[in-house]
């Protein structure tokens, strides 16, 4: 990992076991109600080759405060700066604070395959039920 700024913090584990490394946001960003912004790091990475970097919500923001992180998929040949995409979804005004968690990334194996084009696909009990189709 690189710093792309003296002040960023470097991803970290809060506990052993943990599954996500917690990002740090780099400065103040405020959300009104509605807001969407982009929360600088100030970090670039190298995820391994066969891996991706995926940006999660912090639980305990999403819940408390609403902030939704708006997907984050870093794949391994990026080499830009880790940007988290957040929304407030709440009602209340919220300041993301420079070095404080804004957000977690998940380092997963990836599986590529190879895309095939055909006329009918196999038949299965769902079929094309989606939404709601399993019932309360």
């Amino acid at each position: 990992m690189r710093k792309l700024s003296p002040e960023a913090k470097l991803p970290a584990y809060s506990h052993a076991g943990d599954a996500g490394l917690d990002l740090f946001a780099l400065e103040n960003t405020e959300l009104e109600p509605g807001v969407r912004a982009q929360v600088k790091t100030g970090i670039a990475l190298e995820i391994p080759d066969g891996h991706v970097g995926l940006i999660w919500d912090k639980s305990g923001l999403a819940q408390k405060f609403g902030l939704k992180t708006l997907g984050g998929v870093v794949d391994a040949t990026y080499r830009g700066e880790v940007l988290v995409g957040i929304a407030n979804i709440s009602k209340e005004r919220y300041v993301v604070e420079a070095g404080h968690k804004v957000a977690q990334m998940l380092i997963q194996k990836v599986e590529q395959v190879t895309v095939v084009e055909v006329k009918e696909l196999t038949q299965t009990n769902r079929g094309q039920s989606g939404f709601g189709s399993t019932g309360k």
